[in-house]
């Protein structure tokens, strides 16, 4: 395994390639494109996620410190895939496996590896009830359809048989579909990225998801940006350069002295030593 710690030079070149860019406020997120990738992996490698993947090649794999995570990046994937995260079962805790297109934005993606990370309950909200509160529309199948019709978000029931009503507590898939707008009537658009939750996959890990997705702030592009459709909207971002550095500089660093605090924690918790009772035997008659 290769040991590679996010380092004061990797920030370094973030910082390079933003700051000679001008920010254009990018929306809705969910066409905004996929954006720079080490939104995801510097906040990973500051958890102390390893890198286990040969540095010469565009696959990027990173695995986490107790070696139950795994996250592949492939952008010279033959699928529809570009994005890979698994979690291997431990103890009572299941596997399960999530996926996602080439054009999910990055950002959006780091909505769950931070959440991942953090190892908290991100709040008391479904991934449907984050969609109810964000104005998307829900029929009566637990599909959500966002305002800007090219986005829905659906809650497959388990093994894919019937629907239930989405405000019901059932073991469910999600899947997450962006399509560019369709240009002739009856047709359904093209197909823009997807994410794909295995059934297993912590609810408050898609709710993360959801909730980054739903953010109504917009996304920080270049202004010659790869974005996922012309239907996206783009206008010049009140934001600096080096402040969106700044932000992102910010939030890895955050998630480095979290990651470094729940060690520690960890580390205290299994050498504490076990206190001995002090109590004698009863003597004996």
């Amino acid at each position: 395994m290769l040991l590679v710690p996010l380092s004061e030079r990797q920030l370094a070149a973030f910082a390079d390639k933003h700051a000679t860019q001008i920010p254009y406020d990018t929306s809705p997120r969910h066409l905004a494109g996929p954006g720079d990738a080490r939104h995801v992996t510097h906040g990973l490698a500051a958890a102390g996620w390893n890198t286990v993947s040969d540095p010469l090649s565009a696959e990027i794999v990173l695995v986490s410190p107790d070696l139950r995570y795994r996250l592949q990046f492939d952008p010279q994937s033959r699928t529809s895939a570009w994005w890979r995260l698994r979690a291997e079962p431990a103890g009572r805790k299941l596997g399960w496996y999530a996926e996602f297109g080439e054009h999910v934005p990055a950002e959006v993606l780091a909505g769950l590896t931070d959440a991942l990370v953090a190892q908290a309950p991100v709040g008391s909200t479904s991934p449907l009830g984050e969609l109810d509160a964000a104005g998307w529309l829900i029929d009566g199948r637990g599909i959500a359809y966002s305002d800007h019709p090219s986005c829905k978000v659906e809650r497959l029931p388990e093994q894919g048989a019937g629907t239930v009503p989405w405000r019901e507590q059932v073991p469910v898939a999600w899947h997450i579909e962006a399509r560019d707008l369709p240009t002739d009537i009856g047709s359904r658009g093209t197909h823009l990225w997807h994410a794909a939750f295995h059934r297993y996959t912590p609810e408050r890990l898609v709710t993360a998801f959801v909730t980054a997705l739903t953010d109504p702030a917009p996304l920080q592009r270049g202004l010659f940006d790869r974005t996922a459709t012309y239907g996206v909207t783009q206008k010049p971002s009140p934001l600096t350069p080096q402040q969106t550095v700044d932000a992102h500089t910010t939030r890895v660093k955050a998630l480095r002295a979290q990651a470094r605090s729940a060690r520690r924690q960890q580390k205290n918790h299994v050498t504490a030593p076990a206190h001995a009772s002090t109590a004698q035997p009863a003597a004996r008659r």
